[in-house]
């Protein structure tokens, strides 16, 4: 795959740190822990669930996600970096309290608004996914947190089958904006400017953090809605003009799905190139 962020002038590439075990304990016991630890391989493949495999770089590599995340959001409030970007593998959406599924090991996404709340005493943090699947392993680790809003908009009916309207979380803190199969671009933004956008601007997040699954694309091969990446700068520009109106532009972003590689390639650079407010259009 060519490097998406290759031409990107102004961007600061870092290395992704490891995450101390206190930030992953924030939203996963220690059992969930242990048991992915205990899993990794020294050599081969070991299979968690029907999607979900772990070679010898996959604990350490999920671990420098997270801490990448963790990294971020220091800076981003600390005001070192106005937004930030992580390219990450595995996933993290899918991931819930104790259970690895969806390619996704531990709730990336929730691991870094729980340290927003624990190490920089923020009051509201706000969640946007956008991936083409639910995330419902984000969904299981805020559910009980009123501090965080979650917002999800996603295909249905498609893995993992969860994300109905009318699962808002044990504080009315969860939105869920199921999309019908075949839905295109034009449908998604009507859905943000009526539930989404008034919701984050109600709820004036201190701290915006992103969800970025790319297979919403139309040429993705594992889902049936019809974005391009026109679409990803129209949705990143909204949530970027919440975060300058409530949060100092604050903006964490994530890498979750994206199936086709060079739709994946596209979008993402549309995407960081919205974060960096540096789009053609």
């Amino acid at each position: 795959m060519r490097d998406a962020l290759a031409p990107l002038d102004g961007l600061i590439r870092q290395e992704a740190p490891d995450v101390a075990d206190e930030a992953i304990l924030r939203v996963h016991p220690q059992s969930h822990l242990d048991a992915i630890t205990g899993a990794a391989p020294a050599s081969g493949i070991v299979q968690l669930d029907p999607d979900t495999f772990m070679s010898p770089g996959s604990l350490s590599a999920a671990r420098r996600a997270a801490g990448a995340m963790v990294a971020a959001v220091d800076q981003v409030l600390t005001d070192q970096a106005d937004r930030a970007f992580i390219a990450m593998r595995p996933p993290g959406h899918h991931a819930e309290k104790t259970t690895p599924m969806g390619f996704c090991l531990f709730g990336t996404v929730a691991i870094g608004a729980a340290h927003a709340l624990a190490a920089h005493g923020l009051d509201r943090v706000a969640i946007v996914d956008f991936d083409v699947h639910h995330g419902n392993g984000t969904q299981d680790l805020i559910w009980d947190e009123e501090r965080v809003l979650f917002i999800s908009s996603h295909q249905m009916p498609l893995y993992p089958g969860t994300g109905a309207a009318n699962e808002t979380g044990a504080h009315g803190n969860v939105m869920n904006l199921p999309l019908p199969t075949g839905s295109d671009g034009a449908h998604m933004r009507r859905v943000y400017e009526r539930d989404v956008l008034p919701a984050l601007d109600a709820f004036a997040p201190q701290l915006i953090l992103i969800s970025a699954g790319f297979d919403a694309h139309a040429r993705d091969p594992l889902a049936q809605l019809n974005w391009d990446e026109s679409d990803y700068v129209w949705v990143t520009e909204a949530l970027c003009a919440l975060a300058d109106k409530h949060c100092a532009g604050r903006v964490v972003s994530t890498l979750e799905g994206g199936y086709d590689l060079d739709a994946l390639w596209a979008s993402t650079a549309a995407h960081v190139k919205s974060l960096m407010g540096t789009t053609d259009d």
